[in-house]
């Protein structure tokens, strides 16, 4: 992996492994941290798992995607916390009938209690980084058919260490007139002033021109529970 670019960049880049025949078999993905400004980074690819016969050369392996953020805005992996004690990471999402939904979660990995209400601050970047415009985010998810309430006005939220808050962005995937949009970067922020994460959802918003943003509440399933740090 080389990085052209003048600082670290931290790549994510999926893998798919072929049969003989070439079909599809799996999938593997590869987190490549820090690679510095103007650098290569050579890895092997573990591709443990693998159902064939084992033997697996570059003629089996095709790149689907390759995902890159500077290294400083990247998700920090579980089992890591970062200076400002507070992990934002975005799950896989999920999508049915043309509706999408991606939660965000905020970990206090800290020592300290950290309290917040409101949502969370988007900035929706394009494959290179660059701000995409005409599209409004909403405060709230009413407006996004389908994806119902999202229990109403901002409320202010606790976190003591090892606690966690989940908010989220709701989206239509329509096509009608006009050009579609998709977003594959998102700068998020917990609230303004905090430190931004670029989480790559890949934002399919078709041509409505709108999504919509839930307020940050307290995760209750107990996900974010543990010591810090963990």
């Amino acid at each position: 992996m080389t990085n052209p670019e003048s600082e670290p960049f931290t790549y994510t880049i999926t893998f798919s492994l072929m049969d003989e025949q070439g079909r599809a078999m799996s999938t593997v993905e590869e987190t490549v941290a820090s690679v510095g400004a103007e650098k290569t980074v050579r890895r092997t690819l573990d591709h443990g798992g693998y159902p064939a016969d084992g033997a697996l050369d570059a003629g089996r392996v095709r790149i689907l995607d390759v995902e890159r953020v500077p290294s400083d805005e990247a998700p920090v992996p579980a089992g890591t916390c970062p200076a400002s004690g507070l992990r934002l990471t975005a799950d896989q999402g999920d999508a049915a009938m043309g509706l999408r939904v991606v939660g965000l979660h905020l970990e206090n990995c800290g020592d300290r209690t950290y309290s917040l209400e409101g949502y969370p601050v988007l900035q929706l970047l394009d494959a290179e980084h660059q701000p995409v415009d005409g599209v409004e985010i909403l405060r709230g998810t009413e407006g996004i058919p389908m994806a119902g309430g999202d229990g109403g006005a901002p409320r202010p939220v606790t976190l003591r260490p090892g606690e966690a808050a989940v908010s989220g962005l709701a989206w239509r995937n329509t096509t009608e007139f006009g050009e579609a949009v998709t977003v594959p970067y998102v700068r998020v922020r917990a609230e303004a002033g905090s430190d931004p994460v670029m989480v790559a959802p890949h934002l399919d918003l078709g041509t409505t021109g709108e999504l919509g943003i839930r307020a940050w509440r307290k995760d209750e399933s107990g996900a974010g529970a543990g010591r810090p740090g963990t």
